[in-house]
């Protein structure tokens, strides 16, 4: 099957009365119960090996939410099934979109039909399709007035809401629909002018779209579908307050799809009071429905930990570091460049103009190694990122999902690396059983084949690099001709529309 570029109804207008797009299929009162969708796979739990090695579980969630679960449609194998304008499917496989990932298989059918979803798929699985392709669809034909949109999605990050837009724009330009990011760090002014001009979809963090409803230049009383991605770190980050502020705005009668990762409890009071007989789809992420994944913990000593990450920094390709703090973040950045790698930080005390320009930097491979704290760890799409390291473990499970999600996204391979100090290695065991994740495990040196064999680390040139502004699309730097192999530019073969991407992006305290 081919996923090609994917990072993820009725064509109908809306009904007023919700009931009456609902499935009239026997309801049965139960405990709230997630239900394997898609592809043929093992159970939430029982785990798969990888052709790669590491063995990968996920733990099973159990809800005791009072929910009413009525049948839901069945799943599809082809987008060519799903009653989509053909503009839509068109668009699809204008994008090198063939075949819906599992989550998308399983919840579009529904979500067209206009019933409200909840799903739970791993990062990388498909979920902004599954979400966004019936939002479009349901919205063909009709028109936004002036700040009154009809579908508003609401992400926890700046980054975040930056991939749904992107993921989005292509679909929304064959649909003739306008989208509008609201989100801080941005001009606050441009956005209100955007949303006065009318916009079909919002998409926005809640910090930012609740200053605009205060100033007037927003209002959510005609937002026939609204969508919570992400909805668990949403939680985590304290914007329920804001969330349910919002969502007390949109009309009751409207459709709720609510996606995320991860299920637990901190969004219990979001899908009992705001979800209507839900159809649950969690598809298994240790299924190999989306992508396999390798998992390293590398053992290392106090002394040797900074030359590990070095050495790995200094692999031929990208990879991303993260770190527990701006600090620790921009000395390890600091040294990488003194060292000869072509590193850059990313973290919450940058403004949004440098982080877009930073994020488009690694996206066309002018940085090959982004250094970040956990601001990176939803939200950000790069293709063929195949590395992932935490050099200081996450403290939370969650964290460690989402961080490894970075790679192994859309169908590709990934490996996921953690080095571990000593005193760490009880708390590093705890979080990977929290994870669901049986990892390998490795004692390591620096300048070892081991290292090299799992990460392709390499001594650096140790020629000092400094990171220049891109001019004429030429992406040089001092020290870059060491950087290159074989006559290639360190530049070559990135994505020439990162940059013109980032621009559209923007949030505040919302990270």
């Amino acid at each position: 099957m081919n996923h090609t570029r994917q990072t993820g109804g009725s064509s109908g207008r809306f009904r007023t009365d919700r009931s009456s797009t609902r499935s009239t299929g026997s309801a049965r009162g139960s405990r709230f119960r997630t239900q394997e969708t898609g592809r043929q796979g093992p159970r939430p739990g029982a785990g798969r090996k990888s052709a790669r090695g590491g063995r990968s579980t996920a733990r099973r969630q159990e809800f005791a939410l009072p929910v009413t679960l009525t049948e839901p449609l069945p799943a599809v194998e082809t987008f060519a099934e799903l009653d989509m304008p053909e503009r839509l499917l068109t668009a699809l496989r204008a994008e090198g979109v063939t075949v819906p990932f599992p989550i998308q298989g399983a919840t579009l059918p529904n979500a067209l039909a206009g019933r409200d979803v909840l799903g739970r798929g791993r990062t990388g699985s498909g979920k902004t399709l599954a979400f966004g392709l019936p939002v479009l669809a349901r919205l063909d034909g009709q028109r936004a007035q002036p700040k009154q949109p009809l579908a508003l999605v609401l992400v926890p990050t700046r980054e975040l809401a930056q991939q749904v837009t992107d993921a989005l724009t292509p679909y929304a330009r064959a649909l003739r629909q306008r989208l509008a990011t609201v989100v801080g760090g941005m001009p606050i002014g441009r956005q209100a002018s955007a949303l006065r001009g009318g916009a079909e979809v919002v998409v926005a963090t809640p910090g930012r779209l609740t200053d605009l409803i205060e100033r007037g230049a927003c209002r959510l009383d005609q937002v026939a579908v609204t969508v919570l991605d992400e909805a668990d770190q949403m939680a985590d980050m304290g914007f329920m307050p804001q969330v349910t502020e919002l969502l007390a705005q949109v009309p009751s009668r409207g459709q709720r799809l609510l996606f995320s990762a991860t299920l637990d409890r901190n969004i219990d009071l979001l899908v009992r009071r705001y979800l209507h007989d839900p159809v649950v789809h969690s598809v298994d992420p240790s299924a190999g429905a989306v992508t396999t994944m390798e998992h390293h913990l590398l053992h290392v000593r106090d002394a040797d930990k900074d030359t590990a990450a070095t050495e790995i920094a200094a692999r031929d390709g990208r990879v991303l570091m993260f770190l527990d703090t701006k600090h620790a973040v921009d000395q390890l950045t600091k040294h990488l460049l003194s060292a000869g790698v072509r590193a850059s930080a990313l973290h919450g005390g940058k403004s949004q103009q440098q982080r877009n320009r930073t994020l488009a930097q690694f996206k066309d491979g002018h940085v090959t190694v982004l250094v970040a704290t956990n601001v990176a760890a939803r939200g950000i799409h790069v293709a063929g990122l195949d590395l992932v390291v935490n050099v200081d473990p996450p403290g939370d499970h969650k964290d460690y999902l989402h961080r490894g999600g970075r790679t192994a996204r859309a169908g590709e391979s990934g490996t996921v690396v953690t080095l571990v100090l000593p005193h760490q290695r009880r708390a590093v065991d705890r979080l990977m059983a929290d994870a669901g994740i049986t990892a390998r495990s490795a004692q390591i040196r620096p300048g070892e084949a081991e290292l090299q064999r799992i990460t392709g680390a390499r001594t650096p040139s140790g020629v000092p690099v400094t990171l220049t502004t891109p001019v004429d699309g030429h992406r040089e730097g001092k020290g870059s001709a060491a950087r290159r192999r074989g006559g290639r530019a360190a530049g070559r073969g990135g994505n020439g529309r990162a940059a013109a991407r980032a621009r559209h992006s923007a949030p505040r305290t919302d990270t």
